[in-house]
């Protein structure tokens, strides 16, 4: 007879805090993922704007749980989930197991609202590969750039970056790639004249940050502008192409002006920071979703009617006993992870007690630490309750907040250092362009 067993699909912020909360479950923990590491998603766009290297930010899987006896790592894609049978189905050969607990923390994927098309030209930041793809694909024009001194035009396409999406990720990547170009790299590039390279920050609503309070979202503006940035707010993608994006400007709720003619920028790195999407995966499994695909869960992360299955992290859509609803950030995955995990624990406890009744299950309450963003050197917007500040000291607070939360020691001191010398010397570490096999 097989031990009893809790399956977590998905090693990102969920999964870990549920597994580490398993550490004393008295069976088998399996940590199911396509990839070996966990990632720290909130410092990616550092690796995309070469920054920080990927090992700076991911750990293998098995060595954030290595001192966990009762957990178990599989590396692999997961294509069915049977309900029913408590099954699960992976892609090597088709291989099935059994579960009796099921906490789905799959993540999400670049939603391309449609034009999935567009995804070979405006690339996505999901992961480490999208990460070193977006960087290749920057320092690649700058190169290119440095050798079209006999074409002003096309030397002007190779040094335009286009950031589609004005939430976190797409400030965050402007003011980084600007920083980049103008500040780091233009002594070393003596031709291709980086002082000169221009970012578009694109996004279809009325201002930058829209689940920050309105006068950090207009700070963050000003300062992306400040820092050379152009910021197209009220204004539509209707195509992205190799080379080049197609906007228009459609005015703000209040406009009595009409749309404007469509807007064309040539551009060799374009960025998609416009929106996430649960995977195919949770249309197959017939419960509840959302818009967006993400599955719909009770205040306890539990999935429609099955008792034994929960869903946490960006792929959940979960609102707490208050009715708050918990956003997908990291810190509200690893809380609903960890309450998840709790729960399991108390229900397991109750299942060998003779006679023993499942007990009443207190909702989940998420508490919310605040919000940050940063822009740029010594820029920041943070968010913390009433408490709203920019500037340095937001700054100060949003280096101090990704250092504690890196998953061990090591990236610790690795981020610091590498942090440290950026800041003094202007020069990023992780600038090496990934060598390409033409077929």
């Amino acid at each position: 007879m097989r031990p009893r067993r809790v399956v977590i699909l998905g090693a990102g912020f969920a999964g870990i805090a549920c597994a580490k909360r398993l550490s004393k479950f008295d069976g088998e923990v399996l940590i199911v993922d396509r990839t070996n590491h966990h990632l720290f998603q909130p410092l990616l766009y550092q690796v995309a704007t070469a920054g920080l290297s990927g090992s700076d930010i991911a750990q293998p899987i098995r060595t954030v749980l290595r001192g966990q006896r009762n957990a178990h790592v599989h590396m692999s894609s997961v294509t069915a989930i049977d309900l029913a049978t408590r099954t699960i189905t992976f892609s090597f050969r088709d291989h099935k197991i059994e579960y009796d607990w099921l906490v789905i923390a799959l993540g999400v994927q670049t939603n391309y609202f449609g034009n999935d098309h567009w995804a070979k030209h405006a690339l996505g930041l999901k992961s480490l590969a999208d990460a070193n793809l977006v960087r290749d694909r920057m320092l690649g024009a700058f190169e290119r750039a440095e050798n079209l001194i006999d074409s002003p035009a096309e030397r002007i396409a190779q040094t335009t970056i286009v950031v589609i999406g004005g939430g976190a990720t797409g400030v965050e990547m402007a003011g980084a790639c600007i920083e980049l170009a103008r500040r780091a790299l233009r002594p070393e590039y003596r031709r291709a004249n980086l002082a000169d390279v221009t970012v578009h920050l694109v996004d279809s609503g009325s201002r930058l940050l829209s689940t920050f309070d309105e006068t950090l979202s207009a700070r963050a503006k000003a300062d992306l502008e400040a820092m050379g940035v152009t910021v197209h707010l009220n204004t539509r993608v209707g195509e992205v192409g190799d080379g080049y994006v197609i906007m228009t400007k459609s005015g703000d709720a209040t406009s009595v002006v009409s749309p404007q003619a469509p807007q064309r920028i040539e551009a060799a790195t374009i960025i998609w920071a416009a929106g996430v999407c649960a995977p195919p995966l949770t249309g197959t499994l017939g419960v509840p979703l959302d818009r967006a695909g993400r599955i719909i869960v009770d205040v306890n992360g539990r999935v429609g009617t099955q008792r034994e299955v929960f869903a946490a992290g960006d792929i959940a859509a979960c609102s707490d006993a208050r009715g708050k609803l918990v956003p997908g950030v990291a810190q509200g995955a690893m809380q609903l992870g960890d309450h998840i995990g709790k729960l399991i624990l108390r229900e397991e406890r109750t299942r060998t007690q003779i006679g023993g009744a499942s007990p009443a299950r207190k909702g989940f309450t998420y508490f919310d630490k605040g919000s940050m963003a940063t822009i740029g050197r010594s820029k920041a917007v943070a968010e913390i309750g009433s408490f709203k500040t920019g500037g340095i000291l937001a700054w100060v607070l949003w280096l101090a907040v990704h250092l504690i939360f890196l998953v061990d020691l090591r990236s610790k001191l690795t981020v610091l250092l590498k942090w440290s010398a950026a800041y003094l010397f202007y020069r990023p570490s992780g600038r090496l362009i990934g060598e390409r096999t033409s077929t």
